[in-house]
């Protein structure tokens, strides 16, 4: 079941350090480039992965979640959720990802539930921003 606690929700962005954005945007006035900025202004690495961009927030991009290099803490999705699925493939195929984030309006239960079956968390339906500024900031 998705986490919604407060206090599960503050212990996961108080341990997270290195955030990779699937969907970061570069493209300024967009959630996708505004919640990934604030992220970073608040002490988160933050890697971008976009495979339209080289280069995002300042930060080297990456093609795909697969390309990125072992360091992630969270995954935190940009993307709709019918991409979700796929997106929880690669996050499996790693051994370093503790969360999967998936930002306000984006669900997948069946995704998510894979997750939570591989022992980590997995949140969905929920802005990063919002939370953070709420719960930690």
């Amino acid at each position: 079941m998705p986490i919604h606690s407060n206090e599960r929700l503050r212990d996961l962005l108080e341990s997270t350090r290195t955030i990779a954005v699937v969907g970061c945007s570069g493209t300024p006035g967009k959630d996708a480039h505004g919640i990934p900025k604030y992220m970073q202004r608040h002490g988160y690495d933050v890697v971008p992965v976009n495979p339209f961009a080289d280069e995002v927030l300042g930060e080297a991009a990456y093609d795909s979640l697969a390309d990125v290099p072992e360091g992630v803490d969270m995954v935190n999705v940009f993307r709709p959720s019918d991409e979700v699925a796929g997106i929880v493939d690669s996050v499996l195929d790693r051994e370093d990802v503790d969360t999967v984030w998936c930002q306000l309006g984006i669900t997948d239960d069946e995704a998510g539930e894979r997750v939570e079956a591989s022992g980590r968390n997995f949140v969905q339906n929920k802005c990063l921003k919002v939370e953070h500024a709420k719960l930690v900031a």
